[in-house]
């Protein structure tokens, strides 16, 4: 399957893509620490079939130092040791905020989300689950394919 639409060729396209990344990078600026925002954009990513965005999430997280080994457990992060239970919990988030159900988060990961993360990083937690949804879908529904993506290219468009 072919990529159906570039976005970025088109004005309207641009300046929004423009606009994601500039939030993408707000949001590297935080304290959230950079790895758990790199999991929790794969998680979601995971969740939702966009290959684009894996790609980029995995070749973002290994040019911040991750271990590889790592990257290849977050499907099955639940059955795992190597993830901390900041982790876990950004983890355990990142799927409810996905998977939407009528409570949204449940009360129980929203409390460990609490227990483990300051309000700035929690600010930072819901704008990220939030963001990497709405670039999972635009990429979907334009079938971007992953592959070619190269590590800090969206950077340019924070220019």
């Amino acid at each position: 399957m072919e990529s159906r639409f570039d976005l970025t060729a088109t004005e309207t396209g641009a300046k929004i893509s423009k606009r994601f990344a500039g939030l993408g990078m707000a949001l590297h600026q935080t304290s959230l620490p950079s790895i758990t925002a790199e999991l929790v954009s794969l998680r979601a990513s995971q969740l939702n079939g966009c290959g684009f965005c894996l790609d980029m999430h995995v070749k973002e997280a290994i040019a911040a130092g991750e271990d590889p080994m790592r990257l290849h457990l977050v499907a099955g992060w639940r059955e795992t040791t190597v993830f901390t239970e900041a982790e876990q919990a950004a983890l355990a988030f990142a799927e409810e905020g996905t998977l939407l159900t009528r409570e949204g988060v449940s009360d129980e990961t929203w409390a460990n989300v609490r227990k483990h993360f300051d309000d700035e990083q929690v600010a930072a937690l819901v704008c990220l689950v939030g963001l990497i949804n709405a670039a999972n879908r635009m990429a979907v529904i334009t079938h971007q394919k992953g592959g070619s993506y190269q590590a800090g290219a969206l950077s340019e468009y924070n220019r």
